[in-house]
């Protein structure tokens, strides 16, 4: 499976990350680029541990399921699967910004390693390992990407 520990695939997503503008149109979703991109550096923030919210209920009950689905498989994310409502985002955000803060937390996340994700529990899956965050990280990025035709 892809993971954003490799650095060839980090390169890769960091490409295509650099490369989007606005004449990418949303193929599918609510959010605009900017805030697509804003919504990819919040979830990266978790596994970073600059976020650290509490466990979705829903989560708790279903989590360990959609985790083996999600993550356990080389399969891409869906369209519009469901995200955390508190990762939405719905303000006006400025894409060269969002951007180049994105580009930085896939570094700070590649370069850190394993040693460098959380040991707080993913908020809807639970636990995950660092290799787990890593592939969920990757498969994040590629669904919204690919979300622009990016």
């Amino acid at each position: 499976m892809r993971s954003l520990f490799d650095a060839g695939t980090a390169a890769e997503i960091e490409a295509r990350v650099a490369q989007v503008s606005d004449q990418h149109t949303r193929q599918w979703g609510r959010m605009n680029l900017a805030q697509a991109l804003a919504h990819c550096a919040g979830v990266l923030e978790l596994a970073l541990g600059d976020r650290r919210p509490p466990r979705a209920l829903l989560g708790r009950i279903l989590g360990r399921v959609f985790k083996r689905l999600m993550i356990g498989s080389d399969a891409p994310l869906r369209r519009n699967t469901p995200t955390l409502p508190y990762l939405t985002v719905l303000d006006r955000r400025e894409l060269h910004t969002e951007r180049d803060r994105l580009l930085t937390l896939i570094e700070r996340f590649a370069a850190g390693g394993p040693a460098r994700c959380t040991v707080h529990p993913h908020p809807f899956f639970g636990p995950l390992t660092p290799q787990e965050w890593a592939v969920f990280e990757y498969k994040h990025l590629d669904h919204h990407l690919r979300q622009f035709g990016a």
